[in-house]
């Protein structure tokens, strides 16, 4: 079904309209006779005053945030704890001043790097890009924590980025074998890591050494252990140490989970119970290649052997795996894009899994990083999140000749928030052999949240490896693409993944309607669906104690997004 732009914005508008958060309780009322799934709804509640009702899952939420069984608790995704409002330091540098040319006759990519360069070495700021046009034959990149790109909106600031990836840096092959292209999920002409990270990540490629792509190195043995840590339980804010000596307030340090030989780690991930301890864990060897699980938090307050954390536990610590507070690769913190359009030279995309690298914004290694007021265009791939943490993506928009990628998470990436995203409709169509994915995670990456979009085009893309505890709230998508992932990387979902309040407007499932195959998740007021011909089976035996309320009535279910309204409850 072709869609007009029209059409989406309404949609849009209404699935904006039918958001809302609730701080307070409403009386029960009896159930709604009118409501579009029919007089025996049970979830289709109204006040006596005539307000829809809080669902029944969001108020066994609010009584336990933070370990409930089917919804995580992402009240804190994204940068600095989800702030509002971006840190706008001063501005240090002029990128005309070095030699950038706003009427793109020349490579202002030299002048822009050497800009950014010296503001980091100077301890960060802002580096200016005035109104024009920015021809870049290289790659931009930020490698020092508290440096920020600015331009002057996304309508006035356009940079024209002429080459890619494979012709700046080399080919990336991938390290599982093939033939496949890891630029298609990897690497981006706006490159945010930090320096030597990075430069120990293109020393591998241009060696064919392909490396792993985390906050513990190409190896993943590139940590120091602080302490030991003591059991816990997911949902804790604190833990207890071995010996806090190491630990200091403020502090940004690794948890690792390692997987035992019989794979318990991965079995609480995926939710435990009869189907996980009957699944085939040895022979997915990408999967497993992904723990031990790392991840990245700030340290909020040291008491003696309790240490506070800015997050709540992602998963229980036990003995058995190991579990430790380590310190990875230097990362960068506090650096962001905001207000321009960077545009690839448009050319014709590539065969499935044989991208070139025409790729957008990229975050990789980073911790409190934010991309605001951002347009890419004929890329590859979009906005990546790759080992990244604790990052914000907010009002950003992937257009132009249609891309593999809009948006991928991915390395055991965490806690990030994409909000007020738009990914428009492709305006040539898709060659022969291309795919189309969408707002895409995988490698056990959790606790993410895509809030408020419109896809016109695309689909809830997981590549398999198992992401877990992730939501996609408030989003309309005209749900055209597939999914990917190989049988090596294991299951589609983990446990506690979310989909709540989506408007599907061609009425093709999937992964949107996932209640038949994620264990212990939740669907929540998404349009009536069918399946097509990518029907996905489950991959746990057994019961997956999933939830389904109000299907078939998007914009009806209280609240309507999920993530403000976990906002809310914190306070």
């Amino acid at each position: 079904m072709a869609l007009s732009r029209r059409q989406f914005v309404g949609g849009a508008a209404a699935v904006a309209g039918a958001a809302g958060t609730t701080g307070f309780t409403l009386p029960t009322g009896p159930a709604d006779p009118t409501g579009p799934t029919g007089p025996t709804d049970p979830t289709r509640r109204i006040s006596p005053t005539g307000f829809p009702l809080p669902t029944p899952l969001w108020r066994e939420f609010e009584s336990a945030p933070c370990t409930h069984p089917q919804i995580p608790y992402v009240g804190r995704a994204g940068a600095h704890a989800g702030a509002r409002r971006a840190p706008r330091p001063p501005v240090v540098a002029n990128a005309v001043t070095y030699g950038a040319t706003p009427d793109g006759s020349g490579d202002s990519a030299p002048a822009v790097n050497r800009a950014l360069a010296e503001a980091g070495e100077r301890g960060g700021g802002t580096v200016l890009l005035p109104p024009g046009t920015y021809r870049i034959d290289d790659y931009l990149r930020i490698g020092h924590s508290g440096v920020v790109l600015r331009g002057a909106g996304s309508g006035r600031t356009r940079l024209i980025a002429t080459r890619s990836l494979t012709e700046l840096i080399g080919p990336y092959g991938s390290r599982y074998g093939g033939d496949k292209s890891s630029w298609s999920w990897a690497g981006g002409l706006i490159w945010l890591s930090p320096q030597a990270r990075h430069a120990s990540l293109v020393a591998a490629v241009r060696d064919r050494a392909w490396p792993f792509e985390g906050w513990t190195g190409n190896r993943r043995d590139e940590w120091t252990t602080l302490t030991a840590v003591r059991p816990a339980r997911r949902g804790d804010r604190s833990v207890t140490v071995e010996d806090p000596s190491a630990l200091t307030c403020g502090q940004l340090v690794v948890l690792r989970l390692a997987d035992d030989a019989g794979h318990t780690l991965l079995e609480h991930m995926a939710g435990g119970g009869p189907g996980a301890e009957a699944y085939t864990w040895d022979d997915k060897t990408k999967l497993t290649s992904y723990v031990p699980y790392e991840w990245p938090v700030r340290i909020t307050a040291v008491r003696g052997g309790k240490v506070t954390l800015e997050r709540p536990l992602p998963l229980d610590v036990r003995p058995e795996w190991d579990p430790r507070l380590v310190s990875g690769v230097v990362p960068l913190t506090h650096s962001g894009v905001v207000g321009l359009t960077l545009e690839a030279v448009e050319t014709p995309q590539s065969p499935h899994l044989l991208d070139k690298g025409y790729n957008g914004v990229v975050f990789q290694c980073a911790y409190d990083c934010w991309a605001e007021d951002v347009v890419v265009r004929h890329v590859d791939n979009g906005f990546g999140l790759v080992a990244a943490s604790a990052c914000t993506l907010r009002r950003t928009r992937v257009e132009g000749r249609g891309s593999h990628h809009p948006y991928f998470c991915r390395e055991g990436a965490h806690d990030n928030l994409v909000e007020d995203f738009r990914v428009v409709a492709r305006t040539v169509p898709a060659p022969a052999g291309t795919q189309l994915h969408g707002i895409n995670v995988e490698g056990l990456s959790s606790h993410n949240v895509w809030s408020r979009g419109v896809m016109e085009m695309g689909t809830f893309d997981t590549h398999r490896g198992m992401p877990f505890a992730n939501v996609r709230t408030e989003i309309t998508v005209e749900n055209n693409g597939r999914h990917g992932g190989d049988g090596s990387a294991g299951p589609l979902y983990g446990a506690r993944f979310v989909h709540w309040n989506v408007r599907v407007t061609n009425g093709r499932a999937g992964l949107v309607k996932i209640d038949t195959v994620a264990p212990y998740s939740a669907t929540v007021g998404i349009s009536e669906v069918r399946e097509f011909d990518q029907t996905d089976v489950p991959d746990f035996s057994g019961d997956l104690h999933a939830r389904v309320e109000a299907y078939g009535s998007p914009g009806s279910v209280r609240p309507g997004n999920l993530y403000e309204a976990q906002r809310a409850l914190r306070r």
